[in-house]
């Protein structure tokens, strides 16, 4: 053939295989629409179920003959074993079954792949060990090697792929708030009795909002081969979380955001059978420290363990972990029996820094401030066995083994010390050394306890002694301890209570407190209900001074006891002076309030009080810038500090105010920003009582002198005692009187020019003495006594005795004037004019009636 020939030939065989291929795409284009393939349905499902071993259902079936041969099919469930529950194992919309094209030409038909997209696949849990997809992996080891597919016979298991699928977890009937997302999921048969599984997702939770790139990918790449049971099947694992954020990851474990931050990979490999299966892990983090701030050498880790793990029997055997810490390392050995064995353990420490301690500590706790340092290292090796309960070789046995709950061994922290927190110099532990715990009344738990002695700048030496736990800790502290010393350690510790030693200053206090509290708050309760550290006790104090932000100056202290007890500060009693006033009292703190304002609460007591001793406290020198008025100062909103919410009592036996004295006075006075409410001002006077209201106000135009408003109402004063008050003669029934009175300033003087007020008044059967003269004596030096009259104008005729005397009166420019008032004496009624001018004395004056001369009496 010639070459001619010979190239017309390949051109033809070229123009036939391209109309070849154009005529199968045209085919497979056009040709699948008009065939009905709705009778294979039933043979489709139940190929499919015989391949998965589940019930299949599906609504519909179309042929696909690109890019391979194939069904698609709609609305695809596979139903649970109903041991697991009703819910269906796996739905999706869409799947793709391609088919094997060699099984076409022996006359039957098999799937080669399943494919689904978005598909929900819910992994169930029944009890431990059983999980629903444990049939599927059986039906996979009873066809494996298959290879003839008549009719009846078991179907081979094709290829299973799932993308951008969701995992969901389930716990027999409950599914839990735990998923995979963007999942991609293989599952295929590598070669005979060989299976390959492979998976990526993303970790996340249904329950909260999680950033779901945050929480991690977890990939998985795992192979297994046939065996009698599943238990004997080899396998081989390798799993890696990686690219987690500590924060999202306890959110994703516990609900909630704990404030941990750094970056966490753990990976995991598995070579064995599920009976004696090797594991190694690995857990390594970087950058972990908290969220409120970043410190200077963040805690990072690494820690590698391995173990032989057999499943039937929950046992752990040849436990060894290996985590260096610093310049230290920490070595764990340990075994497990069974699933109701105790654990055995033990763990050694070779000088590991305690600054690692506290960085751990630091990123469970918000309390610790950043700037703290610790120094020191740990040292030891504790054993943990429990001893058995049968036998009597392991009775025997018992007997010597620890009463600390099978715990042995000890730690020892050399040069332990704290600095930095503004600490003014490192408080020091020189040595410490930890030992088991005897169990505690209602607590078993595996606990470490020691004691610490150290000279705090007391009499006597300062006695701590702790208990650790896993859960948490308890400390007691008893001795003396200056107040610098002891302050500090309680901001160190991060106490709520340790406000309380705030602005004291002194001799040394003796205490005995008892801290306890755990590492981690507890995430199963809510925010508000989470148990906080708890500090009871009492402490002592001894001729201290306390200085407060919104007071002007000092009080000082000869006794005090402060009682601390489930967060709330007592302080009863204390024995103070506050410049020359002197007296007791009883004042407590809450360290938590829910619903503010929540005002701290007092109550004072004062013996027999002097007006000008009090004066001279409150005002100090007589200045532009009085005591009084600084503190005042300190109440305005617009300043800072201001004072805090403030409810008491202040009570004295007496009060003396020139010639009047207030008996057992009392008042109940609520402080608030910008101004406090005298909710009651009680007090005996003048042979009867006397209540008031009202409020003191110290801001607005009148900011620089406080303005007091009352309402008061005086009740059977005994007219002999006003009379006496005046420099008069009265007797009769008891007065009565109610009114208004607003004033402002510091001092008597200042109070009494500003007043301004009204009152109404009640007298019955009152009667004012009339004295025509009296006899005055004038003593001169060098000469003889003599007396002489002093003439005194008689009262109005109507007051020198009626049956009832009321009216009004006004109080301004330092007097008192008579407004519309009413004398009766038996049929008559009568009006009378006057003033009492306010001063030392008081002094009375009468205008008669018809006469415009004034009447001095």
């Amino acid at each position: 053939m010639t070459e001619d020939a010979q190239g017309r030939n390949r051109k033809r065989g070229r123009i036939a295989l391209i109309l070849g291929a154009v005529l199968f795409v045209l085919a497979a284009l056009l040709i699948p629409p008009w065939i009905s393939i709705s009778r294979y349905k039933s043979g489709i499902t139940r190929l499919i179920s015989a391949s998965l071993g589940r019930p299949v259902t599906l609504s519909s079936v179309e042929l696909r003959l690109l890019p391979r041969p194939g069904f698609v099919l709609t609305d695809l469930t596979v139903a649970e074993d109903p041991a697991y529950g009703a819910e269906p194992v796996l739905h999706a919309n869409t799947v793709t079954a391609s088919i094997r094209l060699w099984t076409l030409w022996r006359g039957r038909m098999e799937i080669s792949r399943i494919s689904v997209d978005e598909a929900s696949l819910n992994v169930v849990r029944a009890s431990p060990g059983n999980w629903n997809l444990n049939s599927l992996l059986r039906t996979a080891t009873g066809n494996a090697g298959s290879d003839n597919m008549a009719a009846g016979a078991a179907a081979r298991l094709p290829y299973l792929e799932a993308t951008n699928s969701r995992v969901n977890i389930k716990n027999g009937m409950e599914k839990l708030p735990w998923s995979l997302l963007d999942t991609d999921l293989s599952f295929w048969q590598e070669d005979s009795g060989e299976w390959q599984v492979r998976l990526k997702g993303q970790p996340a939770r249904t329950d909260i909002e999680l950033e779901s790139g945050d929480a991690g990918t977890v990939r998985m790449d795992a192979s297994m081969r046939r065996a009698p049971t599943l238990g004997q099947m080899p396998v081989h694992v390798d799993l890696e979380w990686s690219e987690g954020q500590m924060g999202q990851l306890a959110r994703l474990i516990t609900g909630s955001d704990p404030g941990w931050r750094g970056d966490v990979t753990g990976q995991l490999q598995l070579d064995g059978t599920p009976d004696a299966a090797n594991v190694k892990m690995r857990l390594r983090a970087t950058g972990v420290h908290r969220a409120e701030f970043a410190p200077v050498e963040p805690l990072d880790f690494d820690a590698n363990c391995g173990f032989v793990f057999h499943w039937s029997m929950r046992e752990v055997e040849k436990l060894v972990c290996d985590s260096p810490l610093g310049k230290g390392l920490v070595h764990l050995t340990g075994e497990k029996a069974g699933a109701d064995a105790p654990p055995e353990f033990a763990l050694e420490l070779d000088r590991v820094p305690v600054a690692a301690g506290l960085g751990v500590l630091r990123t469970v706790r918000n309390t610790l401030t950043p700037d703290l340092e610790a120094q020191g290292t740990a040292s030891g090796k504790l054993e943990y066995k429990q001893p058995q309960q049968t036998g009597p070789a392991l009775r025997k046995k018992k007997t010597s083994a620890p009463a600390q709950n099978g715990l042995m061994g000890s730690l020892t922290v050399e040069g332990f010390g704290l600095s930095g927190a503004g600490l003014s110099k490192p408080l020091q532990f020189p040595r410490i050394v930890l030992v088991p715990a005897a169990p505690a009344v209602a607590d078993s738990s595996l606990a470490l306890a020691g004691t610490a002695v150290v000279a705090a700048g007391g009499a006597t030496p300062l006695s701590i002694t702790m208990r650790l736990a896993l859960e948490g800790y308890q400390a007691d502290v008893r001795g003396a301890a200056s107040l610098k010393w002891a302050r500090d350690l309680a901001h160190v510790t991060g106490l709520a209570e340790a406000s309380a030693l705030d602005n004291l200053a002194g001799d040394p206090i003796t205490v005995d407190l008892s801290a306890q509290g755990r590492w981690q708050p507890d995430m199963s309760v809510a925010a508000s209900t989470a148990q906080a550290d708890k500090l009871t006790g009492t402490v002592a104090l001894h001729n201290a001074n306390w200085m407060a932000d919104y007071l002007a100056n000092h009080v000082e202290i000869a006794q005090a006891t402060l009682h601390i007890e489930n967060g709330q500060l007592l302080w009863d009693p204390v024995l103070f002076s506050y410049g020359p006033v002197k007296g007791t009292a009883t004042l407590s703190f809450p360290t938590t309030c829910s619903m503010p304002p929540c005002p701290s609460r007092f109550q004072l007591q004062f013996g027999d009080l002097n007006a000008s001793t009090v004066e001279a406290a409150f005002l100090g020198a007589r200045g532009p810038n009085t005591l009084l008025s600084s503190v005042l100062a300190r109440l305005d909103p617009a300043a800072a500090p201001s004072w805090p919410e403030l409810d008491g009592v202040v009570k004295a036996n007496s009060l003396s105010m020139g010639a009047v004295t207030l008996g057992k006075p009392g008042i109940t006075v609520a402080v608030h920003s910008d101004h406090a409410e005298l909710s009651a001002i009680d007090a005996d006077l003048l042979g009867g009582r006397v209540h008031a209201t009202g409020s003191m106000q110290w801001s607005g135009a009148n900011r620089a002198k406080p303005t007091y408003s009352l309402e008061a109402q005086f009740h059977q004063l005994t007219p002999q005692a006003l009379g006496k008050l005046l420099g008069e003669s009265w007797s009769g029934g008891v007065w009565n009187a109610e009114g208004t009175l607003e004033l402002n300033g510091f001092s008597g003087a200042e109070l009494a020019s500003s007043a301004r007020g009204t009152f109404h008044f009640e007298w019955q059967h009152g009667a004012i003495s009339d004295a025509a003269a009296e006899t005055e004596t004038v003593h001169k030096p060098g000469f003889r006594a003599s007396a002489h009259w002093v003439a005194k104008v008689a009262v109005p005729a109507a007051l020198v005795r009626f049956d009832d005397w009321s009216g009004d009166a006004a109080i301004a420019n330092n007097a008192i004037t008579l407004g519309t008032n009413q004398v009766v004496s038996g049929a008559r009624m009568q009006a009378v004019t006057g003033t009492i001018t306010l001063g030392e004395p008081a002094k009375m004056q009468f205008v008669m009636p018809g006469d415009a001369a004034v009447i001095k009496h």
